[in-house]
């Protein structure tokens, strides 16, 4: 019997513009604009709200700037943006490791072993929702479907804030009205083309005859006429080269507690070793990175050997920078805290000098790396952590 998988397309809500409400609260409910604020500028991200008087991403500014001259207009702050991605993203590896992004703000997730232990493919959706608001205090619209496709379809349906099902038994009824721009590399020209041929909806593709098919697309026509039933094969790719491997989050309040700040950096540790040991390598270098209330970013890495991916001595590395910067700055209270590391090498290079105990895998996070791909990401957690 062919397991049906299961496809979660996350995508956050009109993400720079949410951000900055988030970070500003007396901008919520105000038509905002991000993006070039010169007359050559171009929006990037617009409110919902500002979205009803018809501005949308690419728009040239002045354009924009004419069609809501009372919107708040603000400029870019990707580094900003970056920080909430990668807290968005940590919440996506907390669900499953098969993580495909597509950019800050999106990302298809394979979900479908993780049924075993968390339920449904659509309780997972919700779980995720709920956690990226919980860690980011931001939305995001979810698609659940057994296709990449279909997902990313369904999560645009019911935006903001939305969690749509499609489902084998669902499919037909909900792609046959949308329109042929619904398909992906649809484009304006294409559309306009289709248009003449009779071809409007997805129906139409569905129950085109095949000759019109092959004259319309040519050899894509198959690829076209498999997207009109809801049939898409292409797997979830995670991406295998990375300069860096981090987790972070922010807190609720502010803290400079020790035991506190030591058992979100085991939490990280935690994440990122199990990162490293599937992509098969390891780290020569880790960094704790800081954020003070006041939002000053402060950043401190120490590069070590042998090269390790295993979680304890990554978060002691990373204990003993934090221990030296609190020591330094006793009173001074943070909001975000992270663990990254660096400098990989593949975990199969054995170095002729690396100690025997470091040879040796961590009998504990062996387990935990089965238990949690069979079951999911939270299936298994450290008793500190608990």
């Amino acid at each position: 019997m062919t397991t049906i998988r299961a496809i979660l397309h996350a995508d956050m809500d009109a993400f720079y513009a949410s951000v900055e409400q988030h970070d500003n609260p007396q901008l919520k409910d105000l038509p905002i604009i991000v993006g070039g604020i010169g007359n050559r500028g171009v929006v990037s991200a617009a409110s919902y709200k500002a979205r009803e008087f018809g501005v949308h991403s690419a728009q040239p500014m002045a354009q924009a700037k004419q069609r809501c001259p009372h919107g708040v207009f603000l400029p870019v702050r990707m580094a900003r943006y970056r920080e909430v991605s990668q807290q968005v993203f940590d919440c996506f590896h907390h669900i499953t490791d098969r993580v495909q992004g597509l950019s800050l703000d999106e990302a298809f997730l394979d979900v479908t072993d993780c049924r075993k232990l968390h339920g449904s493919a659509q309780t997972i959706g919700w779980h995720l929702k709920n956690m990226i608001k919980e860690h980011t205090g931001l939305t995001a619209s979810v698609g659940v479907a057994p296709n990449k496709f279909l997902a990313k379809l369904a999560s645009d349906l019911d935006k903001p804030d939305g969690l749509v099902i499609v489902t084998e038994e669902n499919k037909q009824s909900i792609l046959d009205p949308l329109p042929v721009s619904r398909l992906w590399g649809i484009g304006k020209k294409s559309q306009v083309r289709l248009h003449d041929y009779g071809l409007e909806t997805i129906y139409h593709i569905r129950s085109a005859d095949m000759d019109l098919l092959k004259k319309v697309f040519g050899k894509q026509w198959q690829h076209y006429f498999n997207l009109a039933r809801g049939i898409d094969q292409r797997e979830v790719e995670s991406k295998s080269e990375d300069k860096s491997i981090s987790s972070e989050d922010t807190f609720n309040t502010d803290s400079h507690n020790f035991e506190l700040l030591s058992k979100k950096l085991l939490h990280h540790a935690d994440i990122v070793s199990r990162r490293l040991r599937i992509k098969n390598l390891k780290a020569r270098t880790v960094s704790v990175k800081l954020k003070q209330s006041n939002f000053t970013l402060i950043t401190r890495r120490h590069s070590f050997d042998p090269a390790s991916n295993q979680t304890m001595t990554l978060y002691h590395e990373a204990q003993e920078l934090l221990k030296k910067w609190l020591h330094e700055n006793p009173r001074v209270k943070l909001r975000l805290i992270g663990l990254g590391t660096a400098n990989f090498e593949p975990s199969g290079q054995a170095d002729l000098f690396t100690e025997a105990h470091e040879a040796k895998p961590d009998e504990l996070d062996q387990i935990m790396d089965s238990v949690r791909k069979k079951f999911g990401a939270d299936a298994m957690k450290r008793g500190k952590l608990v």
